[in-house]
């Protein structure tokens, strides 16, 4: 059974401010900062994206290593958007994976592919439609 995730995202009368609620029932927010006319009362968009990437290839690692019994005790994972400054073509993103346990050679290879194909990499590296409407 597959589910579709939905998040809505409203904003109110503070500039660039926006409260998200999911289907889960979860909310949280977003904002720009002051430079931009924003109030800075929460992360960016951009940041935004970046986490889901980080916390999915974090919860990814530990779902198979815990599941091969390997001595996976911590992670941290690094995400940064176009450290380098904005590239002519698309954007870059480069993420920085610390393994912490005594991993073998071998199982730290096997995370990094994991890392690689964990759901939010293959959905930013993949072909992606968005279909906008309006509605009434």
């Amino acid at each position: 059974m597959t589910t579709t995730s939905t998040v809505t995202t409203t904003l109110q009368d503070t500039p660039y401010q926006v409260v998200f609620e999911d289907d889960l029932g979860h909310t949280w927010h977003a904002d720009e900062p002051p430079e931009v006319g924003g109030g800075n009362t929460a992360t960016t968009p951009d940041r935004l994206i970046l986490s889901g990437l980080g916390a999915c290839t974090a919860i990814t690692l530990k779902m198979v290593a815990a599941r091969k019994q390997w001595p996976l005790t911590g992670i941290q994972v690094q995400v940064q958007l176009n450290p380098r400054g904005k590239p002519d073509n698309g954007s870059d993103i480069v993420r920085q994976i610390h393994l912490e346990g005594p991993l073998t050679e071998d199982q730290r290879v096997q995370l990094l592919r994991t890392a690689n194909v964990c759901p939010m990499h293959k959905l930013l590296v993949g072909e992606v439609r968005i279909q906008t409407d309006l509605s009434e």
